[in-house]
């Protein structure tokens, strides 16, 4: 089992990679698609693992602290759902983050398609060959 830390230092490596601007090179592009893919699949990986993660906070700690202040202070259910939102702050944003970096894969992948398409088409019209 993965802790949140080392959740949080790989999802920074992956950011990392997807912020690089590829360039026009073919080569380079197909490259890109093929460590993308790799992501794709470690980000949801990742997301399934801090998902879980969110899932435990929230049922071990997170009840019995509920349960404590209700008896006292007979919270609303709204305010119960902001409590549990605050005190499972650090796994929701790491939740998040996952969530749009494995949207980010995809969405780069999409677009690195184009560009290959664009390129090989290119090259084709030039009849520079591939």
């Amino acid at each position: 089992m993965t802790n949140i830390e080392d959740l949080r230092k790989e999802a920074g490596l992956i950011q990392e990679y997807c912020e690089i601007v590829c360039s026009e090179n073919p080569d380079e592009i197909q490259e890109r698609i093929r460590c993308l893919t790799a992501y794709l699949a470690r980000t949801a990986f990742m997301l399934k693992e801090a998902k879980s993660m969110l899932r435990r906070k929230k049922s071990l700690e997170i009840g019995e602290t509920i349960i404590k202040i209700a008896k006292e202070n007979f919270l609303s259910a709204k305010a119960q759902n902001a409590l549990v939102d605050c005190i499972a702050n650090e796994e929701n944003e790491l939740v998040d983050w996952l969530d749009r970096l494995n949207a980010c894969c995809t969405h780069q992948i999409d677009a690195m398609r184009s560009l290959l398409s664009y390129e090989k088409e290119n090259l084709r019209i030039t009849k520079t060959g591939y």
